[in-house]
């Protein structure tokens, strides 16, 4: 028991460091939460300018989505961690971007970060997730409706491939906070005013 809540707060310790935050910092950028969507992730980085920086952050959340639900997996015959840790931990971490205790609890929107999570739990769910992504974004040229998109079909996935258990949960309850995450960009879409993927925007100052 012990074992599985400290695994779990860790993960929720990992999801808190915003690497759009840091990356920025270290790069002499500004802090995205002052500028363009406010909102410390990939896609706002990119509106400093600095494609390397958007870059990085995209990994950087990517990563630690993994990286918890991995370390699970990976101590789960020594510590006896079950499903429920497993899925503890995916929604921890995410949790941890959403609300960052390192960062006021103003975090970002959960994208590249819930992939993270997928990849931990499974590399063909993250890959099915990711080409629907995909496809959605290079047929209609919104990021935002790409992932909404994607997050339903990543419960479908999930259930598809493993059943309905406690992991199937914790995918649900990521696609729900993604999308509530995402509530003004779906205003946008249905008012017809959200960006597309490709759109000039002014560089922040």
């Amino acid at each position: 028991m012990l074992p599985a809540l400290i695994a779990i707060v860790v993960a929720y310790l990992i999801g808190s460091i915003s690497f759009a935050v840091v990356v920025s910092k270290l790069m002499g950028l500004p802090d995205p939460h002052t500028y363009g969507s406010k909102n410390p992730g990939a896609t706002n980085v990119l509106r400093s300018g600095n494609k390397t920086a958007a870059v990085l952050t995209l990994i950087g959340d990517a990563f630690k989505g993994w990286l918890p639900v991995w370390g699970v997996g990976v101590l789960a015959a020594r510590y006896g961690f079950g499903e429920w840790t497993l899925a503890g931990a995916a929604i921890a971490v995410f949790l941890g971007h959403l609300f960052p205790v390192f960062h006021r609890f103003a975090g970002g929107k959960g994208v590249a970060t819930a992939l993270g999570v997928l990849l931990g739990i499974s590399g063909w769910l993250a890959l099915a997730t990711l080409a629907t992504w995909l496809i959605v974004a290079v047929f209609f040229r919104y990021s935002s409706l790409a992932a909404l998109v994607s997050a339903v079909f990543a419960v479908f996935y999930q259930i598809l491939l493993f059943g309905f258990d406690a992991v199937a949960l914790a995918v649900i309850a990521m696609a729900a906070l993604l999308i509530w995450r995402h509530r003004a960009n779906i205003e946008k879409l249905i008012a017809g005013k959200e960006s597309r993927i490709g759109d000039k925007k002014k560089p922040a100052a």
